[in-house]
């Protein structure tokens, strides 16, 4: 498979932020809100002319609607790369998301139909979206995969999931080329990293904002909108607690800010930078719906990895426990 970058550091922009309503099958909004498809489609090109051409998306984000409006707004655009998932439900109509049992008899259509919502006739990098399926039967789906890339459908595909043990299991398979997993500076990820370093498979991270904690705009008095998944108090949802910043998330962002704003970064040019300095081989696909967010996330290749001293400093600041924190990721 072609590589996804040309250039490091590299960056991609995640697109689940602008897909719109969402909902899990108790009713729970799982989308963000304010999204707007005029604002969206400006921002995917705001990507490109500076400099990012990796694009993440999902079926289940906005039930199809991610993929449609990326379709949209990058037909024609050669130089984009785009990476989308698979393993969720949707109904396009309701906007509700299924997670029923996904099965083999399942992939070569859900390929299908991502491949006509897209526009394009091949899909740069496939993920599997199901953060713990058991191994045996990601691999049945993975041989699927393979037939799909035998057919010029896809060119690699990949797992997004936190389960280093699970990533590693499949690391052979000649398709394998990628695994997507929650880091950020709030919260590591020391085995998934060794993972991707020694197997050299391509190191994605989601989560890279920490859903919007580094971007410094909130506080502890901040409350999401009972409409956006920050709110949802999904188990998963680590980051806010009762629709609020979780406290000892903004702990340790209130303990390192002035570090990550090092010569002239905002907060998340230098959130984007740890990630860097950790491996130059990183690729952060934040999320945006905005030009504006779009434009100051490219403005973090200019400034590239932060500085080794303070990487440390920063590491000295905030005590963490890689194995709560993964095991909180891997609910």
């Amino acid at each position: 498979m072609p590589s996804l970058v040309n250039n490091l550091p590299a960056l991609g922009l995640g697109c689940w932020p602008m897909a719109g309503p969402m909902y899990a099958p108790d009713g729970k909004s799982l989308g963000y809100s304010n999204s707007n498809d005029a604002e969206s489609v400006k921002a995917i090109h705001a990507a490109l002319a500076n400099g990012i051409s990796v694009f993440d998306t999902a079926v289940a984000y906005g039930a199809g609607h991610s993929e449609r409006l990326l379709g949209q707004a990058l037909k024609g655009q050669t130089q984009a790369r785009v990476i989308t998932k698979i393993g969720i439900g949707i109904d396009e109509q309701t906007k509700a998301l299924s997670f029923d049992t996904y099965t083999p008899e399942q992939v070569a259509g859900d390929i299908s139909q991502s491949l006509a919502r897209l526009q394009r006739e091949t899909i740069d990098l496939l993920l599997l979206h199901i953060n713990s399926c058991p191994v045996d039967q990601a691999e049945l789906l993975f041989d699927e995969m393979d037939k799909a890339c035998e057919q010029g459908k896809i060119r690699g595909y990949g797992w997004s999931t936190d389960f280093a043990s699970s990533a590693k299991a499949v690391t052979s398979r000649s398709g394998f080329v990628a695994v997507e997993y929650a880091m950020n500076v709030l919260i590591d990820a020391p085995n998934m990293q060794a993972l991707t370093q020694s197997s050299g498979i391509s190191s994605l991270i989601r989560s890279p904002l920490a859903m919007g904690l580094l971007s410094g705009k909130y506080s502890s008095k901040t409350t999401m909108l009972s409409d956006d998944v920050r709110a949802s108090d999904e188990g998963w949802m680590q980051y806010f607690v009762n629709g609020k910043p979780n406290p000892l998330f903004m702990q340790r962002y209130n303990a390192i800010e002035e570090l990550l704003r090092t010569d002239g970064r905002s907060t998340i040019q230098g959130a984007l930078g740890w990630l860097w300095g950790k491996y130059d081989r990183h690729i952060p696909v934040p999320g945006a719906r905005t030009v504006k967010q779009v434009e100051e996330l490219a403005k973090a290749l200019e400034f590239g990895a932060l500085p080794p001293a303070v990487m440390l400093e920063i590491d000295s600041l905030i005590e963490r426990n890689h194995a709560v924190d993964e095991e909180d990721r891997e609910r």
